[in-house]
């Protein structure tokens, strides 16, 4: 395709180009010439110059009439509708000068017969060149025109691409950043059409929005076109693949898989006039995943070479061709809110006493806000909003930004992590929670609520003014320490928050946390399916496992991804998954729970632990809790990942489970396998020589081991000032088992409460030669420092 001085091919454009082409085709020019070869692919096409833009503009006499427009709209004799639309009238009456219709015609039959196709279908799309620059990501201020075929159709798309300059949103974002719209030009973007209307598409960062840890890519998905992600008006499937692990291309790191509701799709109409329509999904469609695993990783890797290639974060839209089955990638630019926060400081928000919860939908931002609710239909409404207030819409689209600035906080009904309200709120440093279903029933106008985007993924609304308190941490700041600090981590929702922390790794990752919360149903229930007597527990269950041939992979997937994303966090540094320890009542409460277990007296000495492992009333659920811990080691690649054993009463408990294990593929040293076990009984600290040629390491359980040596109850009340972590009974035995790990050369760590509560305990542990102790992650910036003041007396002494 040869350039004039009205268009030029993609392949001869770069990213120094933006003056000519507009960020959005420079993009689009850079990839194509460089990443092609990548192996990444980019549809082919043209874009037309800045100076075709302003020869039309002289050739009509645009430039008087955009400068009376102007004046009248500053001087407040015309609103800005009437500016936009005389503006936009103007553009559309004029005329094409010869030279750049017949540049246009040309570059066209070229792509044609580049593509082998007689009037290809082509996308036409807006490229100003103010937008998309590194400052600002207010994507969509220009329209774009799909599915358009033959000369005429595409002159004239053309031409309501450089009428779209002057749409009202994109006037009134101009005239907020100070630009001149006198030197502002626009370049169209012609491309081959991905029919994506028949396929799917969608978004994907090459970092996580929220909390700016930058070793995920997170991918967005809805089918049909991707505008409906983009406008937010569908809850789209989203997939979290850990960059890291993608180098071997054996692995598939996908360390989240949410399925969204999906509930319409964008297609064409088939009418020139209005090319679009929005229909409903089939149920097929919206209980689907839009992708399969190796689609995600095939996108996930694309991301990576596109952010290498720009050596920074990205945005970036996907499409899917239903015709070909082929990927796309359709637009690319750089990331703008957590880059340009990478100043190295944590920012937290803690809440204090919370009223009930609301609303719960995704999170956007790690922050919080009170105020009233505003509820809104309309952009048109802006006179009925309240300054501070929490905005409460379906969605939003760029219309709604005057109103959005104002807001404390945003909720909406519609929309994923990849949504304009997402978007935007990121941009104005608002919290927000978008695709929460019923928030504009729920929230009344004048409520007083909190908004919450400080608890991980999931948002909450909770009602009345929660106090908030603010914290910025400088984790440089603090000492470096010969004992290790690691942290305890359960919920895989908020683990990402904590990537900044300079722990030593995960001390303890609670598998049974990860099964209540994401998994949700008994295992055995999945196993025995079959037997479950009660048809709404058969419901439920098949509504969680909707999309999986096997019930059983539904566990196993749910769980090792859960797990991966805490395996993520810290990684290269070792994470200590200890395998589930729920008491017997606690299994009961899981979906199908109850038909599996024992009525107990007193769960807490029952039936819990190892030796569930090895008894035929658990073994087949132990034998799903391997095959997940196989899956995060062997497929996504996660070999930081050491299981831990809990509750193991005697010796020959500990072989069972090891032989157990072995059966189901976890063989300790094979594939670097360390397998340690939970020091929390007696019998453990007695026989620690024993236990100690059985397994990698200790990790001490100063909960347990504080009421089974002293006898008392940790939960009850009358007894509570018994419960002392630091009775010197309790210490004679944490120091006996560091004395034994370290006679035998394993390795020893603490995952209590105690250090966290008593700084002096932190010392204790420290004077015993202890190698790691894991707090929370609230706790661990003040236990960083007990441990460091600690060793320094030690030095001294």
């Amino acid at each position: 395709m040869k350039q004039s001085a009205h268009t030029i091919p993609f392949t001869a454009i770069g990213r120094d180009d933006v003056a000519s082409v507009g960020g959005k085709n420079s993009s689009l020019g850079e990839m194509v010439r460089h990443l092609g070869q990548r192996g990444v692919r980019v549809p082919p096409g043209f874009a037309t110059t800045a100076s075709a833009y302003w020869e039309f503009v002289e050739a009509n006499a645009l430039k008087q009439v955009i400068r009376d427009a102007f004046a009248q709209y500053h001087a407040g004799h015309a609103t800005l509708a009437q500016t936009g639309a005389t503006l936009r009238d103007a553009f559309l009456a004029g005329r094409w000068p010869d030279a750049i219709a017949d540049a246009i015609r040309h570059a066209y039959t070229e792509l044609c017969l580049s593509t082998g196709r007689e009037e290809l279908d082509v996308a036409v799309r807006s490229s100003a060149t103010a937008e998309d620059l590194p400052d600002a990501s207010f994507a969509g201020q220009q329209e774009s025109f799909l599915n358009i075929r033959g000369e005429p159709a595409l002159l004239d798309a053309c031409q309501r691409c450089f009428a779209s300059l002057f749409t009202d949103r994109a006037i009134s974002y101009r005239e907020n950043r100070g630009y001149d719209h006198l030197k502002v030009a626009l370049s169209v973007g012609v491309q081959q059409m991905v029919r994506s209307d028949l396929g799917a598409a969608g978004v994907l960062f090459t970092l996580d929005t929220e909390t700016g840890f930058d070793s995920v890519v997170v991918i967005t998905a809805a089918w049909g076109l991707g505008e409906m992600v983009v406008q937010g008006r569908v809850d789209p499937d989203e997939y979290q693949v850990f960059k890291p692990l993608l180098c071997d291309a054996d692995r598939l790191p996908i360390i989240g898989k949410r399925l969204g509701g999906k509930a319409v799709k964008m297609v064409y109409s088939g009418d020139k006039d209005v090319p679009t329509r929005v229909v409903d999904t089939t149920p097929t469609e919206q209980q689907s995943h839009v992708l399969s695993a190796v689609a995600v990783v095939q996108l996930a890797r694309w991301a990576c070479e596109i952010e290498s290639h720009y050596g920074c974060a990205m945005d970036i839209e996907w499409a899917l061709d239903g015709q070909s089955g082929e990927l796309f990638i359709v637009q690319a630019r750089p990331e703008t809110v957590q880059s340009q926060r990478r100043d190295g400081m944590m920012r937290t928000v803690r809440l204090g006493a919370r009223g009930p919860r609301l609303v719960t939908g995704l999170s956007i931002g790690d922050g919080a806000a009170v105020g009233p609710v505003c509820r809104l239909d309309s952009a048109a409404d802006i006179a009925s909003f309240v300054d501070g207030a929490v905005l409460v819409t379906a969605n939003t689209d760029p219309d709604w930004v005057p109103i959005m600035k104002r807001a404390a906080a945003i909720v909406t009904d519609r929309g994923g992590r990849t949504s304009h309200a997402a978007i935007v709120s990121r941009e104005l440093g608002l919290p927000a929670i978008v695709g929460a279903g019923n928030a504009t029933k729920v929230l009344t106008d004048g409520q007083d609520v909190t908004v919450s985007c400080a608890e991980g993924d999931q948002g909450f609304v909770y009602d009345g003014r929660v106090e908030l308190t603010h914290e910025v941490l400088d984790p440089s700041t603090l000492p470096s320490t010969r004992t290790q600090v690691m942290l305890n981590l359960a919920n895989p929702a908020s683990a990402l928050r904590w990537w900044q922390l300079p722990a030593d790794g995960v001390g303890l990752a609670r598998m049974e946390f990860v099964i209540n919360h994401h998994v949700r149903v008994h295992p055995m229930a999945l196993v025995h399916y079959e037997a479950i007597e009660d048809a709404a527990i058969r419901q439920r269950i098949d509504a969680l496992t909707a999309g999986y041939d096997d019930r059983t992979d539904y566990f196993v997937e749910q769980l090792a991804q859960g797990l991966g994303r805490i395996a993520a966090v810290l990684y290269p540094a070792p994470v200590i998954v200890r395998m589930s320890d729920f008491k017997t009542n606690e299994y009961a409460n899981l979906i199908g729970g109850t038909q599996f277990e024992p009525d107990e007296e007193n769960p807490m000495l029952g039936f819990r632990g190892a030796s569930r492992y090895y008894s035929p009333r658990y073994q087949d659920g132990f034998a799903l809790e391997c095959r997940a811990i196989r899956w995060l080691r062997e497929t996504m690649g996660f070999h930081n990942v050491v299981v831990m054993i809990p509750f193991c009463r005697t010796v020959a408990e500990a072989d069972k489970v090891l032989e157990i294990m072995r059966q189901n593929g976890l063989e300790r040293g094979a594939e670097e396998l360390q397998i340690y076990m939970m020091c929390e009984l007696p019998s453990n600290v007695v026989l620690a020589e024993q236990f100690a040629q059985r397994f990698d390491g200790f990790s001490i359980g100063s909960n347990d081991l504080t009421q089974l040596t002293l006898g008392v109850d940790r939960d009850a009340e009358s007894l509570a000032e018994l419960f002392d972590e630091q009775d010197e009974a309790v210490r004679w035995m944490i120091r006996h088992v560091i004395d034994a790990a370290s006679r035998a050369g394993i390795k020893i760590g603490l995952c209590g409460q105690a250090p966290s509560d008593h700084p002096g305990f932190a010392a204790f542990l420290v004077e015993c030669g202890i190698n790691s102790i894991s707090v929370t992650p609230d706790s661990f910036i003040a236990v960083k420092n007990s441990v460091a003041q600690a060793e320094a007396r030690n030095k001294k002494a």
